[in-house]
């Protein structure tokens, strides 16, 4: 007895174990996650195998006395045979039986790595455990640390009989979930700078499509213990992610990604979460040469090519060109020549109807605009007040896809594409050479929540930030966080959208959070609404217009 106190006084926390036995204190254990106090009152435990999962460097500077070292640097990276992976395990000292505690230097994910290793090949669930904020909130609580080697632990004794394969996402199954949002969710657990294409790990920057960019680093405090499951809800949904979805958790190379996996499926319980282990080192050496992104939603831009084709005379000819052309220009420029099929509704309309959605819905439908299909906006520089402001509104009417063409006019027909004079008939073709499309009813299906008329009114998830979107800043702004993002700077001379990349930073220089209630504004709501545009672009899911 005095032999095992001994060992206590000299961590600290003799205290502790007279308190608390450290069979009741194992028993007392709930769920994946125990804290620094449960590890101080359980650390002599003859059954507890304690792993540092840090690089070596860190773990030789120092590590918790007793905690034996494991590389994830020096085995990952390639798939093991089972009887690899038994043998490797036991090399840590894995027996059935064996209450396992994984800890890093703490906000960190190679301690969730090691964790999904043991748990992928078998060994129960319900005796591993991450050491919630790791080394750093343990020396934090003043436990002790050493640079002396722990001794050799006997070989262990685990079995590996089958692997839990439904941990897993294989490329196959990643690539159509890509394609299917409403039913899956590619959490991307790389920063920023990896999502928008400023930096790359491989031969290309930007992400998977679709992908939902969840950084690591959001799971964790600023003491480096994992957040509140209330708080991680409200981040899910925030971002669109739901428990009824296949979540498959990815980054890189399958390392950060584990951080998302580990909280998704074992703190909050989701029932449906799957690693893809190859990530985007698999996905970009797919022989295919299967596309990333820099944007969230780049198909919001169109170009004159791919227009061109989509909506050619041959493709209306069999039906098959679901586009309305949307000319937002004045009747007297679109007189002059026009892209072939547009419709001209100048952005006018859309501004005298901001307060009167029914009555526009009312306007567009006889106009020959298609609510079941693409409204791709047609102005004369792009992306400028008129196209945003008329992407708003049709966007706001419930228009099953709304894009706008970053050619003007002019860029179109320099291109060697067709203009016209001949005004589009909105109704039956009298003839063969007559450019026609139908008159429909266009549903006025309001969506509510994208235009604010109070300021003070309502609030989403997080709290809101306002940006002042004109070229000055107007007068009467209103109270809480307000920064002035010009639109001018996230749109190039030629009306174009500035890189993902450009503008994420010009976003992040500016202060605007990722996780905000982000309400744009200005003197001219079309000012306002480009921002709207490059906010919805960027893949922000809670941006709104204070129209004034």
């Amino acid at each position: 007895m005095f032999k095992v106190l001994s060992r206590w006084v000299l961590l600290g926390v003799t205290s502790c174990v007279l308190l608390v036995p450290p069979s009741a204190a194992a028993d007392s254990v709930d769920g994946n996650v125990v804290d620094v106090q449960w590890l101080r009152q359980n650390l002599q435990r003859e059954d507890l195998l304690l792993i540092d999962a840090s690089p070596a460097p860190l773990y030789a500077a120092q590590h918790i006395p007793g905690a034996i070292h494991v590389d994830f640097f020096s085995y990952g990276g390639r798939e093991h045979s089972l009887a690899e992976m038994e043998q490797r395990l036991r090399s840590w000292g894995a027996s059935a039986g064996k209450r396992v505690v994984i800890y890093d230097q703490g906000g960190f994910y190679l301690a969730t790595r090691v964790f999904f290793d043991l748990y992928y090949y078998g060994f129960p669930v319900a005796d591993l455990h991450i050491l919630d904020g790791g080394l750093a909130k343990w020396q934090e609580a003043g436990g002790a640390v050493t640079k002396d080697p722990t001794p050799a632990r006997p070989t262990g004794t685990f079995r590996v009989t089958q692997i839990r394969d439904d941990a897993r996402v294989r490329l196959p199954e990643f690539l159509n979930a890509s394609g299917d949002p409403a039913h899956h969710a590619l959490v991307e657990a790389l920063e920023p700078g990896y999502h928008f294409g400023a930096a790359r790990f491989f031969d290309r920057a930007g992400h998977v499509p679709n992908a939902i960019m969840l950084p690591a680093a959001d799971f964790f405090n600023a003491d480096k213990t994992f957040k509140s499951p209330q708080e991680i809800r409200r981040m899910l949904s925030y971002l669109g992610i739901e428990p009824e979805q296949t979540i498959h958790a990815h980054c890189g190379g399958g390392v950060a990604a584990t951080v998302p996996y580990f909280v998704l499926k074992f703190v909050l319980g989701y029932p449906k979460v799957k690693l893809y282990v190859g990530s985007q080192l698999e996905w970009l050496q797919d022989e295919r040469g299967l596309p990333l992104w820099t944007y969230d939603a780049p198909f919001m831009k169109r170009d004159a090519a791919w227009l061109a084709g989509w909506g050619s005379p041959m493709m209306r000819s069999f039906g098959m060109a679901r586009i309305s052309i949307v000319d937002v220009r004045p009747a007297d420029a679109y007189a002059l020549g026009h892209v072939p099929f547009a419709l001209n509704i100048p952005a006018d309309v859309f501004r005298r109807h901001l307060a009167d959605p029914s009555g526009l819905a009312a306007l567009l439908g006889p106009a020959g605009v298609n609510a079941s299909h693409e409204a791709v906006v047609v102005s004369d520089g792009g992306l400028n007040p008129a196209s945003a402001l008329a992407f708003l509104a049709l966007e706001r009417l419930g228009q099953r896809n709304i894009s706008i063409l970053t050619d003007s006019v002019d860029e179109w027909g320099l291109r060697g594409h067709p203009l016209t004079k001949q005004a589009t008939v909105v109704g039956p073709r009298r003839s063969p050479q007559e450019l026609a499309v139908p008159a429909t009813t266009y549903p006025a299906k309001v969506r509510a929540g994208m235009v604010v008329r109070d300021p003070d009114e309502g609030q989403g998830l997080y709290p809101r930030v306002f940006i002042a979107s004109g070229r000055q800043a107007p007068a009467g702004s209103p109270a809480g966080k307000v920064v002035h993002v010009p639109y001018t700077e996230f749109v190039n001379a030629d009306g174009t959208p500035k890189a993902a990349k450009d503008i994420w930073s010009i976003l992040a220089k500016a202060g605007v959070p990722r996780y905000a209630e982000i309400v744009c504004f200005a003197d001219d709501p079309g000012e306002a609404a480009v921002n709207y545009f490059i906010l919805k672009l960027m893949g922000y899911p809670d941006v709104k217009v204070w129209v004034r």
